[in-house]
């Protein structure tokens, strides 16, 4: 009799199964998906070994000003004064402690997703020459700041076409000691911010990357194109190069001037995570942040994903980005790298715990400064005893 209704169950149980999956995979093909991803070949991570290897350093950085702000992207110091940029718009300056918004470059209301885009939201941050400070927002554009005063000049407008398209995500700047030339990046031509997962899944090079903007001339060139998800910049420090993260392939590229676009401009490949924003490191030397990882040993997605679009496809389809953010290992890392690009060490907080989703680690005085994304608090590390 078991055997019987062991087959009349599994029977059961496989017409159930057929019933409930067809339809679903019906609906699923007519399902119209947001992305539309191209396969990236990635070569296998790094093993995470000799300075690579994980730890618990960053668990050490203490977090301040927690449920104060929240999203401080990138993080600049005008003496001990620091001046962050935040997912509600604002432009914030932190000062003996006290926190205190100076400046936003959009309007309210500001809160969900669906408010970023007018709402504004600054991204990469810059100190000039005369203690100026430079903002890239995502929305609309590149702007000076006046840190005392709070009063917004806009330099280069999203709405204005550049070589005849728009920008569509500023992301980040670096900006030459005498003030004179302004590096940044667009991130993609198609996505805004709101849509970043969309950017790194669909993996296609669209849009030019990296301008040069002159604040004498006024004029806007497109420098390099084709980088899929570029993000942080940094000129190196005799400013004889740009560095630029490319975020979906994760490797860091160099820009020359008057180098054409050939084998020489590759500084790091293959790194054991995502970059997202560059930084000078006191040792001459820099600091990238990892948005996520890529574990080896272990499983990273965004390698599993790399070539499989059909997936992607699927995924984007029944899941909101929202609900696809929730599966991303919530691993911390921040890397520093030697200035020829070689890894010098690596802080590691396997699970997130203290500073999730690092977008940019800031040196002053002998602490990092850790940026999020999402985190509402900056984090900071003391150098001296990690």
């Amino acid at each position: 009799g078991s055997t019987y209704s062991s087959k009349v169950f599994r029977v059961t149980f496989l017409t159930l199964a057929v019933s409930v999956a067809v339809p679903l995979l019906g609906v699923t093909v007519l399902l119209d998906c947001p992305i539309d991803p191209q396969p990236i070949s990635l070569k296998e991570p790094p093993l995470l070994t000799g300075v690579l290897e994980p730890n618990t350093k960053l668990r050490k950085a203490e977090r301040l000003w927690e449920n104060q702000l929240v999203g401080p992207e990138s993080i600049v110091n005008i003496g001990d004064v620091l001046f962050t940029g935040t997912a509600d718009g604002k432009i914030i300056k932190i000062e003996d402690g006290e926190i205190q918004t100076i400046a936003r470059i959009g309007h309210g209301p500001c809160g969900g997703r669906e408010d970023e885009p007018t709402c504004g939201r600054p991204l990469g941050m810059r100190v000039g020459p005369n203690n100026t400070l430079f903002v890239a927002d995502a929305y609309y554009g590149l702007y000076e700041v006046d840190p005392d005063t709070g009063e917004t000049k806009m330099l280069v407008s999203t709405k204005t076409p550049i070589e005849g398209q728009k920008l569509s995500f500023v992301n980040d700047l670096t900006v030459t000691r005498d003030g004179r030339k302004i590096y940044f990046t667009d991130s993609s031509s198609k996505w805004q911010r709101q849509d970043y997962l969309f950017l790194l899944m669909e993996g296609t090079d669209d849009g030019r990357h990296l301008l040069e903007y002159d604040t004498v001339t006024k004029e806007v060139k497109v420098l390099m194109v084709g980088l899929r998800f570029p993000n942080g910049v940094q000129l190196s420090p005799a400013e004889d190069f740009v560095l630029v993260q490319e975020t979906t392939m994760a490797r860091i590229r160099y820009y020359v001037s008057g180098l054409m676009k050939g084998g020489a401009d590759m500084f790091v490949e293959n790194m054991p995570g995502l970059p997202d924003n560059i930084r000078l490191s006191s040792s001459g030397g820099y600091w990238v942040a990892m948005a996520a990882v890529r574990p080896n040993p272990g499983f990273s997605m965004l390698d599993f994903l790399s070539e499989k679009t059909w997936i992607k496809r699927m995924i984007f389809k029944l899941l909101s980005q929202e609900t696809v953010m929730k599966f991303v290992p919530k691993y911390s890392l921040v890397v520093e790298l030697s200035e020829t690009g070689s890894y010098k060490r690596s802080f590691h907080d396997p699970t997130g715990v203290t500073v999730a989703y690092v977008s940019e680690a800031h040196e002053h005085n002998g602490h990092l400064y850790l940026g999020s994304f999402r985190s509402p608090y900056i984090g900071r590390l003391d150098l001296q005893h990690v």
